[in-house]
């Protein structure tokens, strides 16, 4: 019974055993429906070409992700950031005799050092301590990308007659950003090598980048004004009389150097585009009486390399968090040459002082300071006779890369 069922459904359908003019109506049913249906292919055809397209563009996405993935690795940093304890990503020690004590500025020594450096750092504070601090209480800020460990915290806490204050450095702050190109990156820094300092050195240009536009921002500098680098290792040669924090607010400057130098041009190729193009940017920043004559070749046309050492700089906190520094910093950064180049912070912060500054906010300290191979040593006879231990005719301003007599000659 189904088979015959099915025949005769089969028949029905293609016009057998009907008459003549039936299975012609019928015959005109089945040509339309086929013609619809091709009319529907047909109108259907853009969809499907779209639909192609479509899972190619999501199929390229998918590519482009994993090949993002791969060159830019897990923030493996940040994570373990969330391991540490409250006490090691910030700490304050505070001395009982400095409870009541109240400075004439709201300044202080920062400091950015790793626990491998406790002991020359030891000797530097000590020394600091002796030719100024002793009678000047001023706190300290301890920075590093890692956290301090007790036998640092506690060396630091006997060797200063100030507060100290002991931070970690965000991951956000020491490591290379996201829009950095990290294969060219790596390039560079192999191309470089060993043939300027640090030529092939991931960490140094961190810190490069960190000194440049990140210390100023960590919270633990919040309540200051003024701040006073030193580096582990540093030598200060001579007793300083008076304070410089006070002599800084007294006189209304902004930035304070001991010692400048000459740059490796290899490594700020395209530093001084950078900020020629920051400039015409935002040319409303750029200072009246600036000194940029300083930093450039006689035709004004390009970068003559001198700069300020900033191992050594005492300067305005106001000035770095200005509108004015943070853009520049953040044009610097969105190109990259902190990574694809090594632009140092000394350069950076040269260049900004000489553009965003005027010649009378920024002052040279004659200081006793030796960090090697390069010292400032007081050229006044009877000062130096009376208050120091180096040797005069050994300061670097003395030595051909030296740029500290055009700075005074301005």
């Amino acid at each position: 019974m189904q088979k015959q069922s099915d025949a005769s459904t089969f028949r029905s359908e293609s016009g057998l055993g009907m008459g003549s003019e039936a299975a012609a109506h019928k015959n005109d049913a089945i040509t339309g429906r086929r013609t619809a249906s091709a009319a529907t292919s047909a109108e259907r055809g853009p969809d499907r070409h779209q639909r192609m397209l479509g899972l190619a563009v999501i199929l390229l996405a998918a590519v482009a992700a994993l090949v993002l993935f791969v060159a830019t690795p897990p923030p493996i940093g940040r994570a373990r950031m969330l391991t540490y304890s409250p006490d090691q990503i910030r700490e304050s020690r505070l001395k009982h005799a400095n409870v009541k004590r109240i400075h004439p500025v709201r300044a202080a020594f920062v400091v950015l050092a790793r626990n491998s450096e406790l002991h020359d750092l030891r000797a530097t504070v000590r020394q600091l301590e002796d030719q100024f601090n002793n009678n000047h209480h001023y706190p300290y800020v301890f920075l590093n990308n890692e956290p301090f460990t007790e036998e640092f915290k506690q060396a630091m806490e006997w060797a200063t007659t100030g507060d100290c204050h002991f931070g970690l450095v965000p991951y956000e702050h020491w490591s290379m950003p996201p829009w950095v190109d990290r294969v060219r990156a790596r390039r560079a820094r192999a191309a470089m090598g060993d043939s300027v300092p640090y030529g092939d050195s991931e960490s140094y240009r961190k810190m490069c980048r960190f000194e440049s536009g990140f210390f100023f921002r960590h919270p633990l500098l919040d309540n200051f004004d003024y701040y006073w680098r030193v580096e582990p290792g540093v030598e200060f040669t001579c007793a300083i009389p008076y304070d410089p924090f006070k002599y800084m607010v007294d006189h209304n400057k902004l930035y304070g150097f001991t010692i400048s130098l000459l740059e490796f041009p290899t490594t700020v190729k395209s530093l001084w585009q950078t900020t020629n193009a920051f400039r015409a940017t935002y040319p409303g920043y750029i200072a009246e009486n600036n000194t940029l004559d300083w930093v450039t070749t006689p035709d004004g046309s390009s970068y003559n390399m001198c700069h300020f050492w900033s191992n050594f700089e005492i300067a305005s906190l106001h000035f770095f968090r200005s509108p004015a520094y943070t853009a520049y910093f953040g044009f610097l950064d969105r190109a990259g040459g902190f990574f694809l180049e090594r632009w140092g912070d000394a350069p950076v912060h040269s260049l900004a002082v000489a553009m965003l500054l005027s010649k009378d906010q920024v002052h040279y300290f004659d200081i006793g300071y030796l960090h090697r191979p390069f010292q400032n040593c007081p050229t006044d006879p009877d000062f130096n006779e009376s208050h120091c231990f180096c040797n005069a005719n050994r300061s670097a301003i003395h030595n051909v890369d030296s740029c500290t007599k055009a700075w005074l000659a301005l």
